[in-house]
């Protein structure tokens, strides 16, 4: 799939971009290389390959390494509202922006 210089204007018009005749043919060039590789690797015969969940798993195991959920902070909250003006609860009060 080659693009021509008008879908070059097309693209720039919809993203709201003043490309200039120079900047048009440059990015003409690189998009269009960009999809010649990609038509490459659609040529390339895939089936029978799974999917990997991600790259390193095609050399190692990969698991999720999520930290425990713990609160590492002490809890402020008095401290932190003792500057408010108003509160209630322990939640701030605001005042009402909508009717």
């Amino acid at each position: 799939m080659a693009l021509t210089s008008h879908d070059i204007e097309r693209i720039a018009n919809l993203a709201r971009l003043e490309l200039s005749s120079t900047e048009s043919e440059r990015m003409l060039s690189q998009l269009n290389e960009f999809f010649g590789i990609v038509e490459k690797m659609q040529a390339v015969d895939t089936s029978g390959i799974v999917p990997l969940s991600h790259p390193v798993a095609a050399i190692e195991d990969v698991q999720l390494r999520l930290r425990e959920d713990v609160a590492s902070e002490p809890d402020n909250r008095e401290a932190n509202q003792q500057n408010a003006p108003a509160v209630e609860r322990g939640l701030f009060l605001v005042p009402k922006v909508i009717e």
